[in-house]
């Protein structure tokens, strides 16, 4: 018994410090190479040393979650490599322990770190907001937008000449819902105004209201203040478009219904949206692969171990990148699209782990 605790103490000391290398150490190698790309533009837009290097400060938590599962490989193979060549694995299977029990904290700490990547990637969208204003990407969100027609998630749809953001005004409102006209109306609303409070929703002022209600059968009421049921913001009238990295994972789902509702399928968005769970939880995925896998190829030494690592990262990035194309163009279907490669590369952890002798 004490010789379990001190091996699962052992592979879990030996685990996160390798991982907290990786995964400080690799994502100022994604800043050095963002850097070399960008530095004309950079200078192009007159930014100074430190508005660059603050830009890349909040840019740090998404390199960190690309980084998550490149760091679980190289960690999981190097400590399970090291014990293997060492020959600890052998000491312990000669003690009675096997090679699942051995590894055991491993599991545990993918599950710690695949909750870690997803609190992470809530994080993630405010930080590159804040990224892409400092380094000059985004120009002042607009304030206002004119004529324009916005279908809504309840089925009205909004035909406005004018919206102000800040004031949360709309001028020259036309509101439309089409019904069965019997169990539910048609409706059609036209006001001069409205106002927006963020408790209430939007207050039409000076108006007229129809229900048809079928044949010949019609209410018409005019009215000077007519409190409604829509909640849609000022911002979402707006439809300011954002990067996905820019939108928390309810956010894009939110912008994806919108964009359905005008009739457009955005497939790659629905893609990037599931891969906003599909990363973190690859870490975890990775680690079940790397295991058995270190295991059974330890010979060569660290050299060996960071080839390895490097050939299955090159893959493991080729097969997300073209699974993603595939879901955007329409030949997978999008989820299917964001998890093929974490389906395979579980498949072949389970294989690889149902050979290892304990």
């Amino acid at each position: 018994m004490l010789m379990v605790r001190v091996l699962d103490r052992y592979v879990t000391r030996e685990f996160i410090r390798l991982f907290t290398l990786f995964v400080l150490a690799a994502p100022l190698l994604f800043i050095l190479g963002d850097l070399t790309d960008n530095i004309d533009r950079y200078m192009d837009r007159g930014l100074s040393l430190r508005a660059v290097g603050l830009g890349y400060v909040y840019q740090f938590p998404l390199f960190m979650l690309y980084s998550f599962p490149i760091a679980s490989l190289i960690a999981t193979i190097f400590t399970v490599g090291n014990m293997t060549r060492h020959s600890e694995m052998a000491a312990a299977k000669a003690g009675g322990v096997s090679f699942y029990r051995v590894l055991a904290p491993l599991p545990i700490l993918g599950i710690g770190l695949t909750v870690v990547g997803l609190a992470l990637s809530e994080i993630v969208p405010p930080a590159e907001q804040a990224r892409a204003r400092i380094h000059g990407e985004k120009q002042r969100q607009r304030s206002a937008r004119t004529d324009f027609v916005y279908r809504s998630r309840t089925g009205y749809v909004f035909a406005v000449r004018f919206l102000d953001v800040e004031r949360g005004r709309m001028d020259g409102v036309a509101i439309h819902r089409q019904g069965d006209e019997v169990e539910n109306p048609t409706i059609s609303i036209v006001a001069d105004e409205a106002t927006y409070d963020p408790n209430t929703g939007w207050t039409l002022i000076n108006g007229y209201e129809r229900e048809l209600m079928g044949p010949g059968k019609e209410i018409a009421r005019r009215f000077q203040n007519k409190q409604t049921e829509f909640h849609e913001t000022p911002e979402e009238l707006l439809a300011e478009p954002k990067e996905p990295e820019e939108m928390r994972y309810q956010e894009l789902g939110q912008f994806i219904e919108t964009m359905r509702r005008s009739g457009v399928e955005p497939r790659t968005l629905m893609v990037e949206r599931a891969q906003k769970i599909a990363i973190p939880v690859a870490t975890l995925i990775i680690m079940l692969f790397a295991a058995p896998l270190a295991n059974t190829s330890a010979r060569g030494g660290p050299a060996y171990g960071m080839g390895v690592s490097l050939g299955i990262t090159v893959m493991y990035l080729m097969a997300f990148r073209l699974s993603a194309a595939a879901g955007a163009t329409g030949a997978l279907h999008t989820d299917l699209a964001a998890w093929l490669p974490n389906l395979v590369l579980l498949f072949a952890s389970m294989v690889l782990l149902a050979r290892v002798r304990t």
